[in-house]
């Protein structure tokens, strides 16, 4: 018997030994291609750009044609992606574990993350680190908004761009787990703040983004050293005591001119702290567990991407992606698959019956149809005659109602008298004459305005005394019979 589960494994596509790491730190995008070969990975293409738009608030597409653009330029056509998320993004909680089953570990977590996070539980794609400190064991909560992962998913498709994870890359840069003992403090400067993370005890214990760790001078920036040190002293005080005693060093990693000028002014308050600056410019040779090129600068991207080709867990923040192969052995077990093709049976010979049906009802209203066709061109044809010459004739009889009510209003004696009568408008009708005195002009329009069907009397013209000339216009408003 076929086992869906394989044939589900069969079908998914994964990526091959080539991966492209992205990471996003505010509009800063850096890219690096590399690819896997003999238990070394060598480092093909490596690019970084400015992006003029967020990816969080301006259109989809034109976020994705400007990464494509900056990927075309870097003549990179890989499109399996790992990425690194901004530190920004995420929202952190350190709890206490309980003395529980570790089945009901994943349980606690959701409900304290449910507690903690001003987020609904539907609303946050959540990850979480374990340490332990003073024989107790805790977990660190990080979550970010699902809100911003599909909205960055969809940015990458417009990219034509498919990611295979999404991690933080200060996390993949100092590995946690990698600290079982000594602690660890770890700072990575970005383009507006700094990402501070704190390991111990096998996990992580704090992760956030040190804000205000610049100040706009200028044209440029200045970092603000004595505010980042304020920062960390605070929050090294707010570790448990034990954690504290076990922190021995603060690593920078990076190799701008800030990353330097960050691990040397931090270098006096660390020997306060108890602590030993380290100044990490570049990756060791084999710390992903393969090797890479001597003098390889540290990267967030690089150490996304070669984690992910290495099959190194960490944080992962990508929605699960569950294919119709796997939702159909889900819902099917083998004792059912009998059934469920019995039933679909059944619908396909139900659906060829309805169209069987529906055929022959067509058939016999075409049948219907070919034998009066010929009377409705016929009759069609008598229609578009009536409306093409309709307007030519009226059976209420206006122009002459017009007339008579015209004529019922002048004097008989032919005091006032019409030269023209003209209906300008379907409604409006223009009368022009003479009237032998003002007085018989001005009592024809009188009685005029008294008829039902006449409105809006308003004369245009009258010029004279012993003879006026007069033109006047109303609105009529029906027919009236003879």
């Amino acid at each position: 018997m076929i086992d869906l589960k394989q044939l589900d494994k069969l079908f998914q596509r994964q990526p091959g030994s080539s991966l492209l790491g992205l990471s996003f730190d505010g509009s800063r995008l850096e890219g690096v291609l590399v690819r896997r070969t003999n238990g070394s990975v060598e480092i093909k293409k490596t690019f970084t750009a400015s992006l003029s738009l967020d990816p969080l608030t301006a259109e989809v597409e034109l976020v994705g044609r400007e990464i494509r653009n900056q990927l075309d330029a870097a003549d990179i056509r890989e499109r399996w992606c790992a990425v690194g998320l901004p530190l920004n993004w995420a929202l952190t909680l350190t709890v206490k574990l309980p003395e529980i089953p570790e089945e009901a570990v994943a349980d606690f977590l959701q409900i304290e993350a449910e507690r903690g996070f001003p987020y609904g539980p539907d609303e946050l794609m959540l990850a979480h680190s374990r340490f332990t400190a003073g024989g107790g064991h805790f977990a660190t909560l990080v979550g970010i908004p699902r809100e911003h992962v599909t909205r960055l998913e969809a940015v990458l498709a417009a990219a034509q761009l498919r990611p295979v994870t999404f991690s933080l890359g200060l996390t993949a840069l100092q590995r946690p787990d990698a600290e079982s003992g000594d602690g660890t403090l770890a700072l990575l400067p970005g383009e507006t703040s700094v990402a501070m993370q704190i390991s111990c005890g096998g996990g992580m214990v704090n992760l956030r983004a040190l804000d205000g760790a610049f100040e706009q001078v200028g044209a440029g920036r200045e970092l603000q050293t004595d505010h980042i040190a304020r920062e960390l002293r605070i929050t090294l005080g707010q570790l448990p005591a034990e954690v504290r005693e076990a922190m021995k060093r603060v690593r920078v990693f990076g190799r701008s001119e800030v990353a330097t000028q960050l691990a040397e002014e931090l270098r006096g308050a660390a020997q306060d702290w108890g602590l030993k600056i380290e100044h990490v410019r570049e990756h060791a040779a084999e710390e992903f567990g393969v090797k890479i090129p001597t003098g390889t600068a540290v990267s967030a991207a690089l150490s996304v991407a070669v984690r992910r080709l290495t099959a190194q867990a960490g944080m992962e923040f990508l929605p699960p992606k569950i294919s119709p192969w796997k939702q159909f052995s889900q819902r099917y077990s083998s004792g059912k698959l009998g059934y469920a093709g019995a039933g679909a049976g059944a619908v396909a010979a139900i659906v060829l019956l309805a169209f069987l049906i529906q055929q022959i009802v067509l058939w016999h209203w075409e049948s219907k149809w070919s034998h009066m066709a010929k009377p409705v061109a016929e009759l069609t044809q008598m229609r578009d005659q009536i409306r093409r010459y309709r307007p030519w004739y009226d059976e209420s009889v206006r122009t002459l109602s017009i007339l008579k009510r015209v004529t019922e209003s002048f004097p008989e004696d032919g005091a006032v008298s019409a030269k023209t009568i003209e209906l300008r408008e379907p409604s409006r009708v223009t009368c022009s004459g003479t009237a032998r005195n003002r007085e018989a002009f001005n009592r024809a329009l009188d009685k005029l305005r008294g008829v039902r069907e006449i409105s809006d009397v308003h004369v245009e013209m009258s010029r004279g005394t012993t003879t006026v000339e007069f033109t006047f216009n109303f609105q009529w408003g029906g027919p009236a019979g003879l």
